[in-house]
């Protein structure tokens, strides 16, 4: 009887949170069947001004929370500054949550040779609470109505050739 109770919350769990409308390319991505509401998305920028997302420009946004001493964030950063580069229509914001520390973010994405991508900061874990992050790297997928569609728990390759097929049904 347990086990039974088991699998039918599970089903219950999976039909209600997700959808798999194509196969999911990595495990490590949890897709919303229906997205969930996000009141708003502020940050810092480099300089440490305030940024408030804009919620309904009809564009995708990632927010890649990730710290300077995290090496699956290093190797991620190289592929996301990529697939900023390759899609105009999404927008990238890999926001640091280490303290501000512009002298030694400014050297990390020198030293990886980043160049389509800014620096932002959630260096007090507003967003980060807000999200309920569990670790980084993080990547959180807002649609165009600026609602989390999807997340991604940990590294992955944003250049993967499954990924992009898989991120082009929702642009």
């Amino acid at each position: 009887m347990n086990i039974l109770r088991l699998l039918l919350l599970f089903v219950f769990f999976k039909s209600n949170f997700l959808i798999a409308a194509e196969p999911l390319p990595f495990n490590n991505i949890v897709l919303h069947k229906n997205p969930l509401q996000v009141s708003q998305v502020k940050f810092k920028d480099f300089h440490l001004k305030d940024i408030e997302l804009n919620k309904n420009d009809g564009k995708i946004k990632v927010l890649n929370f990730w710290a300077t001493w995290c090496s699956p964030c290093k190797r991620e950063m190289l592929t996301l500054d990529n697939l900023s580069r390759q899609y105009s229509n999404i927008l990238i914001f890999p926001i640091n949550v280490d303290k501000p520390n512009q002298k030694k973010t400014k050297k990390f994405f020198y030293d990886l040779d980043i160049k389509n991508l800014s620096i932002y900061f959630d260096y007090e874990f507003k967003l980060a609470n807000q999200f309920q992050l569990r670790g980084i790297p993080t990547t959180i997928l807002l649609n165009t109505e600026g609602n989390e569609f999807a997340r991604i728990i940990g590294e992955i390759d944003f250049n993967d050739k499954k990924f992009m097929e898989w991120l082009n049904q929702f642009i």
